[in-house]
């Protein structure tokens, strides 16, 4: 019975081994989770002839708010490869909305699409939602979903101001996109 027993422990033995050497490594600090990054440029135009970004709602305190709270525009701000329109190539639009929605500072609610209408994700699209604290360096919204080669996405952007547009009347903010789909 002895033989048998160290027979039976050989083979377990093996078996441990065998699956241990097929077993995914663990994930670690630096690995990247299987994470798709990529920059965007956001162009989000107020003035001018063609404005994209136009204050559809707002409550009768808005414009006397330092934050103008509760008032809500809708967007259809050009994609970018590059911090200017010119230097960059439009690969989609920022489609959706975003409200002031906090009384003490810059905070956005942010409800948008980002739609790719050229490059390598052409046809798709990624949903964002999240506060946007504008006057932050950098804020973090939630990836909620997709289209196309993104369905089922999850992940998140990191949103960064290049120009607060303040004396063009065009804000860009550089968008650093890390999705899994």
């Amino acid at each position: 019975m002895a033989g048998g027993t160290s027979k039976l422990l050989f083979v377990c033995a093996g078996a441990v081994a065998l699956l241990a050497a097929l077993a995914p490594p663990p994930a670690s600090a630096a690995d990247d989770g299987g994470f798709t990054t990529f920059k965007l440029y956001f162009h989000d135009i107020v003035g001018g002839t063609s404005p994209t970004a136009i204050r559809i709602a707002q409550a009768a305190s808005s414009n006397s708010s330092s934050t103008f709270f509760g008032a809500v525009v809708a967007i259809d701000d050009p994609l970018t490869t590059g911090p200017t329109r010119a230097a960059g190539t439009e690969v989609g639009r920022a489609q959706g909305t975003y409200t002031f929605a906090d009384q003490s500072t810059f905070g956005l609610l942010m409800v948008m699409n980002f739609v790719f209408t050229a490059g390598e994700h052409k046809g798709s699209s990624l949903s964002i939602l999240g506060r946007n604290q504008v006057l932050a360096d950098v804020r973090e919204m939630s990836v909620v979903g997709g289209s196309g080669k993104f369905r089922m996405a999850r992940g998140y952007v990191q949103a960064h101001t290049i120009d607060s547009g303040a004396t063009s009347g065009e804000t860009v903010v550089e968008y650093t996109v890390n999705i899994k789909a």
